[in-house]
């Protein structure tokens, strides 16, 4: 069966996007360690603006690239989406199946193709994208490092945070809430990783943390539909000579509603994990539409307190309802290309929209933060 799906996935994916992302990254790759010794940043996909955007570091994790066939990179990235995908939903429902009483492998295997239909993990199967390897790498980070009080709790943060720098917001919840040394190990973690990105690559580092980090013309248009961060949304209206200051403000008032929903139940981590995911893609410049697989928690977190809960107290189920059928209908992509139908302030930001209503209304601190299914064994909930 996973064979079989991955078969229509791979031809769903070269239909829509072709892999686009990946052909970047492996060209970029492929100039880089067999070209004549320029340096990664120099290479633009033929006839586009777009090249590679990640650290040194991360373009050493994808050094295989230099030496296999893109096809081969193209299943191993499909299967990885797929698999790590699987894994995180498990992880994140299992605790509900149990507690529900439902076939534990029928209802996992339905989550799961709920999950990969969820356009945010299309949109990473058909790009080529790495973003589920990273949510995956935190994630478990979170759950079964940091909500553990495990030693080594913020190694897989991060070494997030090194390949992709926007995993980084997890380092700040981890000093927000005061777990200093999972903190001080997530960050020499991201530093030992980035001077030995440097040390290997010393020009590639320089050109990157001077010159390539801060041009955006390598990652596309801001006011790009598919931009569903807060300032995508300020970049499609009208006020171009205020935008980025009212960008910072909205960054600031982002921060400050979470820190204090954070700070309000810093022991449950599973929580922590979908708010801070949210706040990512809220502030981060540039949120393609694949980057909002940082939704999942949120997302499963209030199907879960909805589920277990009466009257008013669903509402987090009919904002997840909503959020993931929206979402998934590729609704929003009816307001692409100008001119626009009415309502495109509406309908072009229908994310950054779901986004702020699952920062406000996710549930936390209603359960306890080990609410999560290890390895070996399903950790019964509690629901306070």
């Amino acid at each position: 069966m996973l064979a079989a799906a991955t078969l229509v996935i791979n031809y769903l994916a070269e239909t829509r996007n072709g892999y686009f992302d990946s052909k970047v990254y492996y060209g970029a790759i492929q100039y880089w360690f067999n070209g004549d010794g320029g340096m990664v940043y120099d290479w633009l996909k033929p006839g586009s603006p777009y090249g590679f955007t990640y650290p040194p570091f991360a373009g050493l994790v994808m050094s295989p690239m230099a030496w296999l066939p893109f096809g081969a990179v193209v299943v191993t990235a499909v299967l990885a989406t797929v698999l790590t995908t699987a894994l995180l939903i498990y992880w994140l429902t299992a605790p509900l199946i149990e507690r529900m009483g439902w076939p534990r492998w029928f209802a996992l295997g339905v989550a799961v193709c709920l999950a990969i239909s969820f356009e945010p993990v299309r949109e990473t199967i058909t790009f080529g994208q790495i973003n589920t390897l990273l949510l995956t790498l935190v994630a478990g980070d979170m759950l079964f490092g940091v909500a553990k009080g495990r030693k080594w709790a913020g190694i897989g943060i991060g070494l997030a945070t090194a390949i992709k720098l926007t995993p980084g917001i997890f380092i700040l919840y981890l000093l927000i809430t005061k777990r200093w040394r999972d903190a001080a190990v997530a960050i020499g973690a991201a530093t030992a990783a980035t001077l030995l990105g440097g040390l290997i690559f010393p020009n590639e580092s320089r050109e990157f943390w001077t010159s390539a980090l801060w041009d955006t013309n390598r990652v596309g248009v801001l006011s790009f539909l598919s931009n569903q961060s807060e300032r995508g949304f300020l970049a499609r209206l009208p006020i171009d000579r205020y935008e980025s200051k009212i960008w910072v403000v909205c960054v600031l008032a982002t921060l400050v509603v979470w820190v204090l929903r954070v700070r309000k139940a810093p022991a449950d981590v599973v929580g922590g994990l979908a708010i801070t995911g949210i706040v990512g893609c809220l502030i981060s410049p540039v949120t393609w539409v694949h980057h909002c697989v940082w939704l999942i928690p949120a997302i499963v977190r209030c199907v879960d307190s909805g589920l277990s809960a009466t009257g008013k107290r669903r509402r987090p189920l009919y904002l997840a309802t909503a959020a993931y059928v929206l979402m998934t209908s590729r609704l929003t992509w009816l307001w692409e290309r100008p001119p626009r139908p009415p309502l495109a302030i509406i309908g072009s930001n229908l994310y950054v929209y779901f986004s702020l209503a699952l920062l406000f209304w996710t549930p936390i601190g209603t359960r306890r933060s080990s609410d999560v299914k290890e390895p070996d064994k399903i950790v019964a909930s509690d629901t306070t």
